[in-house]
């Protein structure tokens, strides 16, 4: 089923009252879009096709510019509700058996560029339906005018352009893409940003093209060049070079100039692990990182100041701007924390197949208050320990001795020594597995003795976990004891996890789909009361999988009523308020969580805060126009984040390239800068090695005005591939192949 536009070139001068246009939609149903239109001028008559199975039906409609007088009539006849856009958001490109007619023909060609392009393509059915198509853009704005008028003066422009966008997707234009594509005149795949003043100059080009050429007859450019003309005189500013300034103002109100030749600014996320470090937030802005982000849902107000204070110092000391984004936790949906494991760290070396050791594990040794190694090492192991006499006896080359939390003899030997910031530390070695618990004490063995040299100290608790797999039950509890055993063994024969958001227990219903951990675990809800949930396990590693707190749960198939912004997020946004340039909002549903935000927002006096929306659900990407169009009545820098992380989830993986590139075109058309996030370089972040897969990822990424990385233990490796790779200038002519090509022409 497909739609096409079919122009007649008929001149109607009478008035004309246009009440409705059905445009047929890719899921198969006619779009009903309310349009009344009082024109008294010459208008297009404009037939849209709609084809289904082998039945075409024609559906004649009209398109211009309304009278001034008329503008009452028209906003009284049809107000815009909140929730409809009056252009259908779906494309419709399905088609390979497409109508080209058009009524009403030229001349023959004569003879030049003008036969040329002619014996290309059918120029005058071309041009008839770049008109069509230029005056549907037209209605489009007309039609959505108290929309637009809410708008800040800051957006209108680009609120107008995002409707002319919006208008272009409704149609099915792949025909008109071919006959563009055979001349080489314009790339509607291209047009997002600039729409109206692309179709325009499009026009104008092939009109003079007709002009300039020998030939008689009828003056097909009646119509159109005066209604281009008239509308650009009205919006002098709406031309393509003032819509790529708009953009570049718009990335640099809420991201901030860029620095040097970079093209791309990038973000990276650091937890309360930053403050482990003196210097790790110094190397993150040396390495290229323009953006801090700190993830409200983890951390206290306290982590946040210092991590914030010491970005300002590294920044005002580096003299590279460095912008600070917080996002918001919002209502996700989490598992709560598990019940804590034994406070003990495991050493071990890398082994062969054999089981031959080719490299002893390294561990950090240093006093408590000494802080962490430095960036440029790897330990597998931080201990610290509470005697500072320690530094004084032991020295290069000691062999430190004792027993593990098994009571196994272990030893450490000394290898280096490292002067940091608040102190010494050591670089040790060790060749066999160990189990270092807080209390083990360690000694150096003498010719007649041992002696005491200092006691491990604050080793933090293993991360607790439950490693599900295929066929496991799974209960989901609202009661926070019964966190407190993670074991499997109970009377149900099931693992047991809580999460205390009564969201969860009143949206889902047996038979739909859970996934955890960013759909690392999947599985099918059996049974649900008020508060309990039971979980088949229906996907997991082979060997299992580990779920462990504060992982994500994701119920793509229920309809869940969230509040957009929580009571936790409002006590966040007062520190917010004073600290950050950019707020991110999460897991944004519809635009009431906008109309919320915006309040809160005005309250606080707060119209220069950057606004992050993140895209992270199915319903927040299916109206991203009408968030854009909510989020532009506020005066605020906006920007928006791909989430790729919940949104693959919700909306299925092999999705979400598409839905990506869907939402740089969206924002694109509003000239909204874009932040690409989720699971950029994590394996080069997590391993130290990316893969290919990563690498075209981050290459995809460029697309976007920002690239952000999650926090790792090789982030500042992590940033400074990323920077090359956002960077790198691929586009210059190669030496060998300058050769080929005559010196003169390389000015």
């Amino acid at each position: 089923m497909t739609t096409s536009i079919v122009t007649n070139h008929k001149a109607t001068p009478i008035r004309h009252a246009i009440h409705s246009a059905d445009v047929f939609s890719r899921r198969g149903k006619f779009s009903h879009l309310p349009c009344k239109l009082n024109v008294k001028q010459s208008v297009e008559t404009v037939q849209l096709w709609a084809k289904i199975k082998n039945t075409r039906t024609t559906m004649t409609t009209a398109f211009a510019t309304p009278h001034e007088n008329d503008e009452g009539e028209r906003s009284g006849s049809h107000a815009c509700s909140d929730e409809q856009v009056f252009v259908p958001l779906e494309n419709n490109y399905s088609s390979n058996d497409l109508d080209e007619e058009a009524a009403g023909s030229l001349p023959e060609s004569g003879s030049g560029v003008f036969q040329m392009v002619e014996h290309s393509v059918n120029l005058a059915s071309l041009l008839d339906k770049l008109k069509a198509l230029h005056l549907h853009v037209l209605a489009s704005e007309q039609w959505n005018a108290s929309r637009l008028k809410l708008c800040h003066n800051n957006y209108v422009e680009s609120a107008k352009n995002l409707i002319h966008y919006l208008a272009l997707k409704c149609l099915d234009i792949e025909p008109l893409k071919d006959d563009l594509a055979l001349i080489s005149l314009l790339n509607l795949e291209m047009v997002n940003s600039s729409v109206l003043a692309s179709l325009t100059t499009c026009i104008e080009l092939l009109e003079n093209l007709q002009l300039n050429s020998s030939r008689t007859g009828k003056d097909v450019s009646a119509g159109i060049s005066t209604q281009g003309k008239l509308y650009h005189q009205k919006n002098g500013n709406f031309t393509i070079n003032t819509m790529r300034i708009k953009a570049c103002l718009n990335r640099e109100l809420l991201l901030g100039p860029l620095q040097g030749s970079r093209c791309t600014h990038i973000m990276t996320t650091v937890g309360e692990e930053a403050l482990e470090s003196e210097t790790l937030i110094t190397d993150l802005i040396k390495a290229g990182t323009s953006i801090i982000r700190i993830n409200c849902a983890h951390g206290s107000p306290e982590s946040w100041s210092e991590i914030i204070r010491r970005v300002k110092r590294s920044s005002q000391m580096l003299e590279a701007p460095c912008r600070i984004l917080m996002d918001l936790a919002g209502p996700k949906l989490r598992t709560d924390n598990l019940k804590p494991g034994p406070c003990v760290v495991k050493v071990s070396a890398k082994k062969n197949a054999t089981g031959k050791v080719i490299f002893p594990a390294q561990v950090w040794l240093s006093h408590k208050g000494a802080g962490a190694p430095p960036p440029h090492l790897s330990p597998d192991a931080v201990l610290f320990i509470d005697d500072e006499n320690f530094f004084t006896v032991v020295k290069v080359g000691d062999s430190l001795r004792f027993f593990d939390a098994r009571g196994k003899k272990r030893m450490l030997k000394i290898s280096r020594v490292f002067h940091v910031f608040s102190g010494t530390g050591f670089m040790a070695e060790c060749t066999r597995t160990a189990y270092v618990s807080s209390g083990t004490e360690l000694y150096i063995k003498r010719k007649k003795d041992r002696l005491p040299v200092g006691q491990v100290v604050d080793v933090p608790p293993r991360e607790s976990s439950i490693r599900l797999r295929v066929g496991d039950l799974l209960i989901i509890s609202r009661d926070s004891t019964c966190g407190e055993d993670n074991s499997y063994g109970h009377v149900s024969g099931a693992y047991r996890i809580t999460c205390s958001s009564g969201y969860l227990f009143d949206a889902v219903k047996p038979g739909e789909r859970i996934a955890f951990d960013d759909g690392k675990i999947w599985g099918v809800i059996k049974g649900t009361t008020s508060s309990e949930i039971v979980v088949s396990i229906t996907h997991a590693g082979l060997r299992g999988t580990k779920l462990g707190s504060q992982k994500s749960i994701n119920i793509p198939d229920s309809y869940i009523r969230f509040k957009g912004v929580t009571s936790k997020d409002l006590v966040d946004l007062e520190f917010v308020k004073s600290h950050a340039d950019m707020v991110g909002v999460s897991f944004i549903r519809d635009t009431r969580d906008i109309i919320v935000l915006r309040q809160e927002l005005e309250e606080r006096k707060l119209q220069n805060l950057g606004i992050v929306l993140k895209i992270e659900t199915k319903s927040g990407f299916e109206k991203l126009p009408l968030l854009l169009l909510e989020a532009m009545k506020s005066s605020n820098p906006l920007g928006v984040m791909i989430a790729r992380g919940d949104l693959a989830v919700e909306c299925g993986w092999e999705r979400l390239a598409d839905i990506q590139e869907e939402i740089l075109s969206f924002c694109g058309a509003a000239h909204i800068p874009v932040i690409w996030a989720t699971q950029v370089l994590e394996s080069l972040v997590k391993s130290r090695v990316p893969t290919r897969a990563e690498i075209t990822d981050v290459a995809s990424g460029r697309k976007a005005s920002c690239v952000m990385l999650n926090k790792g233990r090789h982030i500042v490796e992590a940033i400074s591939t990323l920077d090359n790779i956002l960077n790198s200038n691929s586009r210059q002519m190669k030496a060998e192949v300058k050769s080929l090509v005559p010196s003169s022409h390389l000015v």
